[in-house]
C-alpha cells in the first residue's frame, strides 16, 4: 500500500507543469478528462449519461392494435348492440405494439390477474 501511494506521489510530482495545470483546471471546474476508444471516438463520461435521467419521467402513450377493419359509413350506422366487426387478423396472430404512434414491437395477448396485457415477442428495429 505504501509503495502504491509513493508511486502516485512521484507521478504527480514528476508531471509537467502543462499537464499539472490541465489536471488542476479540470478538478476546479468539475469537468472530466475525455477519453477515446481504440477507434479514436470519444467515450461518453458517466456524468453525461446521468443527463438521460431527465427523460425517464416523460410519459409516453402505448397502444396495442389487435386488428383493423374498413367499412363504409352506411355500414357503421347500421351497427347495433351485439354487432360483430371482422378484423384483418386471425386468433393467435401477433399484436402490433405502438409507442407514441410508432410501431416498436409485436406481441401476444395475455391475461394477468383478470386484466388483458401484452407480452412482447419481437422488437422492431427502426431505420434512422
Amino acid at each position: 500500500m505504501a509503495d502504491d501511494n509513493d508511486k502516485k506521489l512521484n507521478e504527480n510530482n514528476n508531471a509537467s507543469p502543462e499537464n499539472q495545470e490541465e489536471k488542476n483546471a479540470s478538478e476546479d471546474t468539475g469537468e472530466k478528462a475525455e477519453s477515446t476508444d481504440k477507434n479514436g471516438n470519444e467515450k461518453r463520461e458517466h456524468s453525461e449519461r446521468n443527463d438521460l435521467n431527465i427523460i425517464y419521467d416523460v410519459p409516453v402513450n402505448i397502444s396495442a392494435v389487435v386488428g383493423c377493419a374498413k367499412i363504409k359509413v352506411s355500414q357503421l350506422l347500421k351497427l347495433g348492440r351485439g354487432a360483430i366487426i371482422e378484423l384483418d387478423k386471425k386468433v393467435g396472430d401477433p399484436v402490433d405494439i405502438y409507442v407514441n404512434n410508432r410501431i416498436v414491437a409485436m406481441g401476444e395477448i395475455v391475461v394477468v390477474d383478470g386484466n388483458i396485457g401484452i407480452t412482447m415477442t419481437e422488437i422492431i428495429k427502426m431505420n434512422a
